[in-house]
């Protein structure tokens, strides 16, 4: 194909700041109900949090190279950094007209937020009483001058900057930081309502209003609260200690994780200057650190747990989950599996069929072992208290839970603990290599002979998340299937003597070879006039690698649709070289998470599910499965359902170099509306699944 031009490639940064704005876009959406929307905002905050924990960390170090050593990298650090900030300060100003007219909105459905200075008498009293029994016995503030480190600071959690004035001039001005403890209370205090009015406040506010319940008795009657959040650098350096385990060298790099460097300094832009310089001074804020003065507010991601009050038209209406009509209450999962593949789809299915599952295996007479990987497990997750169960009833019980995943490597460690001491096996965690296949396998004694239950996901098994994650889980009693996921247990204990899989596709050995096979097999397939097209669906799409063969596959003549959440660093539809090409993504009320992958085959297309993404880190360095589905009536339903989200023409963006997130709309008005999430959960329940 010759060079690809650096211009055919979207920064990855650029790339997730523009999908992240999709998240605001649907906090702007006047049709979604206004406290969605209000949550909406919450998870664009939260996300942008992530990403300076973890990605501007990460161009913050190379900044800090010396020049010699940033150029391999192919980017300036120092002018990403710069762009990536005045993105950030663009989508920043459309954030804050946002929340301003979803605040408005709000008052106008009697949902009325106050602040320190706009409660009345009785409301007044009502704070007070609520800081000295709720929140007072949670501060403690730190005057500036005492300050000697700043590590003492928690990374994400807000903090008011205190300027405390004494109006007869007695005393000198001086300074405090105090936490706001919201999570140890909601964020969100509701007052007494009056009439058919309901008010909201802010702790923060709550704060300001009574914090001279402490400070008075020292003087100080002036007192101003100033919001101020500290971002530090979340990626974890693991020393190569020989004497210690690998938990040991996590816990450790957690610990230092709470003392990283500051990426992200935010603060009020009222704050007085000398208040903000000896903030800077004291928390060693450099110039080269993001700062930035916004406004009284920060640390929005908590609006994700906004408290569910007004009428019900002010939020989404609750969606049902579909009975699969295969797998029936009261009778045996394993029967059903054993009959044909079965495929869930969350959040439209419930999760809770896994649970019935294991639940159904650790009773069982006949099942002799039940291994599962984990990535994420829920806080207080059934999954493995069903294990749990299961080894106290006598099963074999193998788990491999990835206590490198980024931010649960705490919980993962409770877990791991806790599954020891009820007699789990656990496979230990591979350090440089993350599992995050999503992999389960149940071993039965029928007729003297082993056979295999699988359960492949392209998400985790995680009840919780299940609900709002839109996955597809696949369960087969598929004999080669099954016992190659048997397979990939003894690999993840022995990985250097990779066997040859018949089946499933593996990373790190063979899933982008074998992913760009198949779009070889297109090429040929174009080029000789046969029928050559390619469905994908991923979160993410950076590996260049794959990238130039789909620019490649696309000059030959091959269609190719793709639907990405995420990051996408390739450029449709430029002239000669992606004009087949079409890239969508799908921001809408579940969040598009599952991986599908459709190669047409000369005619006999081939269908893939895979618990990876097209990134470097998911081909080479993490273990990753893509899993064939053979059933006829499945590779039905999955080319179904990616038919319907391609033809979205209500929450379905452009992906193009402008990266201007253009809407998918209606060519004209007859055309019907298509919302894919709406539009698939009617397909399913007209496949005749049943409602709870």
């Amino acid at each position: 194909m010759g060079a690809i031009k650096k211009q055919y490639f979207i920064n990855r940064e650029v790339s997730w700041l523009h999908f992240n704005e999709r998240v605001l876009q649907e906090a702007m959406d006047e049709s979604n109900p206004i406290i969605e929307r209000l949550k909406f905002l919450g998870i664009f905050s939260n996300n942008r949090d992530e990403f300076f924990r973890v990605r501007v960390a990460t161009i913050k170090r190379l900044a800090l190279l010396e020049k010699s050593k940033s150029e391999k990298f192919k980017y300036n650090p120092v002018k990403l950094l710069k762009e990536i900030g005045k993105i950030v300060e663009e989508q920043e100003k459309k954030f804050t007209n946002t929340y301003i007219n979803i605040k408005k909105e709000l008052e106008r459905k009697n949902i009325v937020f106050l602040d320190e200075h706009t409660l009345n008498k009785e409301q007044g009293q009502f704070v007070q009483q609520f800081f000295r029994d709720e929140v007072q016995p949670f501060l403690f503030p730190i005057m500036l001058n005492n300050l000697k480190s700043p590590d003492f600071l928690r990374d994400n959690i807000i903090y008011l900057a205190l300027e405390l004035k004494d109006s007869t001039l007695q005393k000198k001005d001086d300074y405090a930081i105090i936490i706001v403890p919201a999570e140890q209370i909601s964020r969100f205090v509701q007052l007494p309502d009056n009439h058919e009015k309901k008010y909201i406040i802010l702790l923060d506010d709550i704060i300001r209003f009574a914090i001279g319940t402490i400070f008075n008795p020292f003087g100080y009657d002036i007192i101003k609260g100033y919001t101020v959040k500290f971002t530090r650098d979340a990626e974890l350096d693991i020393d190569n200690d020989v004497s210690k385990s690998f938990i040991e060298l996590i816990s450790d790099s957690i610990k230092r994780r709470k003392k990283g460097l500051p990426v992200r300094f935010v603060y009020d832009k009222e704050m007085p200057e000398p208040l903000l310089k000896k903030l800077i001074k004291k928390l060693q804020i450099s110039e080269i650190d993001n700062l930035r003065g916004g406004g009284k507010y920060h640390n929005f991601k908590d609006f994700m747990n906004f408290p569910k009050i007004g009428p019900k038209e002010l939020h989404y209406p609750r969606t049902k989950p579909l009975n699969h009509k295969l797998l029936a209450q009261n009778e045996s999962i394993f029967k059903a599996i054993s009959k044909q593949d079965i495929l869930l789809h969350y959040p439209y299915q419930s999760f809770q069929y896994i649970v019935d599952l294991l639940r159904e295996a650790a009773i069982d007479p006949k099942v002799r072992a039940i291994k599962m990987t984990f990535y994420r497990a829920a806080r207080n997750s059934n999954v493995i208290n069903a294990l749990i169960n299961a080894a106290r009833n006598g099963k074999n019980v193998t788990v491999f839970l990835e206590i490198q995943a980024r931010f649960d490597e705490e919980a993962n460690i409770y877990w791991i603990r806790k599954l020891t001491e009820e007699g789990v096996k656990i496979i230990k965690t591979l350090p440089g290599f993350k599992v995050h296949s999503k992999l389960m396998v149940i071993r039965r004694k029928e007729n003297g002979e082993n056979v295999y239950y699988a359960n492949i996901s392209t998400g985790n098994f995680n009840e919780l998340t299940a609900k709002v994650y839109a996955d597809d889980s696949l369960l087969t009693a598929h004999q080669g299937i099954a016992k190659e996921v048997n397979t990939l247990f003894h690999l993840f204990e022995s990985p250097y003597n990779p066997p040859k899989f018949k089946h499933l596709l593996v990373a790190p050995y063979y899933i982008r070879n074998s992913f760009i096979r198949l779009l070889n097999n297109e090429i040929i397939n174009a080029r000789e006039g046969r029928e050559a097209w390619v469905i994908i669906k991923l979160n993410n799409l950076t590996d260049q690698k794959i990238v130039r063969k789909l620019y490649t596959a696309s000059k030959e003549g091959v269609k190719i649709q793709i639907i990405c959440r995420g990051i996408c660093i390739l450029v449709p539809q430029i002239k000669g070289v992606s004009e087949n090409i079409e890239v969508i993504s799908i921001v809408d009320k579940f969040l598009e998470h599952s991986r599908l992958f459709v190669f047409s085959n000369g005619g006999n297309p081939e269908y893939y599910l895979a618990s990876a993404d097209w990134m470097v880190r998911n081909f080479d360095h993490r273990f990753e499965v893509a899993y064939p589905v053979y059933d006829q009536n499945l590779q039905k339903e999955i080319m179904d359902t990616l038919q319907i989200q391609l033809a979205d023409n209500v929450k379905a963006r452009y992906v193009n170099l402008k990266q201007n997130n253009q809407y998918k709309t209606r060519r004209s008005v007859e055309e019907p509306l298509v919302r894919a999430q709406i539009s698939i959960y009617d397909y399913l329940k007209k496949r005749k699944y049943n409602i709870e």
